[in-house]
């Protein structure tokens, strides 16, 4: 295996007293992780070509690790392998996307329920700190930005239920709901009103009430699925 398949980013431990094995699957693991990132932010848009060699040149790594990252994003369905033909970034499904929300619903819904039994005072303030950065980055209009700190209250809420396992089945779950709202983001008013929703949820959280809170989040997340028809009909080529 060439030297030049470790990622700069990654510890400068000699690849030498590497597995070589180990040097490869690193590799391909940091490709896939740019990829799904790039993929989810909308940076590479659905129906986008990905051209392995691009790919293997921008990492400075063989075509390898670049095939074994595709493959992963293809089980995924985050992209589409086409043999002698090329490899595409998929479009979203939208017949998935309703599914994904009633898993959402069903977690997200016992998550928040733990949470108002066990929320303390710390607790209650990182949820403020979050919509506090959250306000900022609408503020500014830093759509990325304002996703990431979306994701951080969802994650917050499955940590102090002490369910912290449960948001790493939701990020698999939610990889096309996470594409459609990107796109919504930018729609004005928008991050306003996630915001709005969210304080809603932090305010059942701290005062204990569960039914108030599982009732908040079940309205939040219901708010993607008529987005996705309105999308459809302005970015037809993004959806399938």
């Amino acid at each position: 295996m060439p030297q030049n398949e470790l990622v700069p980013t990654l510890d400068d431990t000699s690849s030498a007293r590497r597995p070589v094995g180990l040097v490869r699957v690193t590799t391909a693991r940091a490709i896939y992780e740019r990829l799904h990132a790039d993929i989810l932010s909308l940076k590479m848009p659905p129906g986008m070509a990905l051209q392995e060699k691009k790919i293997a040149e921008e990492f400075g790594v063989s075509r390898t690790p670049v095939r074994e990252a595709l493959l992963r994003l293809s089980e995924g369905g985050l992209v589409d392998i086409y043999p002698q033909s090329g490899t595409v970034v998929s479009r979203i499904p939208v017949s998935a996307i309703p599914e994904a929300v009633v898993v959402r619903k069903a977690l997200e819904s016992t998550t928040v329920e733990r949470a108002t039994e066990i929320a303390d005072a710390g607790a209650i303030a990182r949820l403020d700190a979050i919509i506090t950065r959250q306000r900022m980055r609408a503020a500014l209009g830093d759509t990325s930005g304002f996703h990431e700190e979306d994701e951080a209250f969802h994650e917050a809420i499955t940590q102090i239920a002490g369910y912290p396992g449960i948001w790493t089945i939701l990020k698999s779950v939610k990889v096309q709901i996470d594409r459609a709202r990107r796109i919504t983001l930018p729609i004005l008013g928008r991050m306003d009103k996630v915001i709005q929703e969210h304080v809603v949820i932090r305010d059942a959280i701290a005062a204990h009430d569960a039914e108030s809170a599982k009732s908040a989040i079940l309205h939040h997340l219901n708010a993607v699925i008529p987005d996705v028809a309105e999308l459809r009909l302005k970015h037809p080529d993004y959806f399938r």
